[in-house]
């Protein structure tokens, strides 16, 4: 008999546990209007053919998006982040996340409102440097 993998046991998910994907569940029922926007141009394989996913659990986290295959994060920032408390705690998470091999870029909700060709433009750049990366490493 073949049993099927509980999904936080798949490796883009880093070992997340049922509770955290609770959450993140939660999350995708209450997302920001500037996470709305986001996911909008990012759904659907629009950005460059990849596939992201929004309120993704990993380990102990739950990223905004996150495209598997490239290894990368978005995150979207509210006000709050601007405090030295919250940019602490971020850069601890930042660390975290990086070393499970992951790559982030962090956009403040201002960004995305107001300059969302803009915002779109660098995450294509940066899947495209992904891209290249992993490519190079493949060969």
């Amino acid at each position: 008999m073949v049993l099927k993998k509980l999904n936080h046991e798949l490796p883009m998910f880093h070992g997340a546990s049922p509770e955290i994907f609770r959450r993140a569940s939660e999350l995708k029922k209450r997302m920001t209007r500037t996470e709305k926007i986001l996911w909008l141009a990012l759904r659907r394989k629009q950005v460059c053919g990849k596939r992201f996913r929004r309120q993704h659990p990993i380990a102990k986290f739950i990223v905004d998006f996150y495209c598997h295959e490239c290894k990368l994060i978005i995150e979207v920032d509210g006000g709050i982040h601007n405090t030295t408390e919250q940019r602490e705690r971020d850069s601890r998470r930042t660390l975290e996340l990086e070393q499970l091999g992951l790559k982030i870029i962090r956009f403040s909700n201002e960004q995305v409102l107001y300059n969302l060709t803009e915002t779109l433009e660098e995450i294509v750049k940066k899947v495209n440097i992904v891209s290249i990366k992993q490519k190079e490493e493949n060969k």
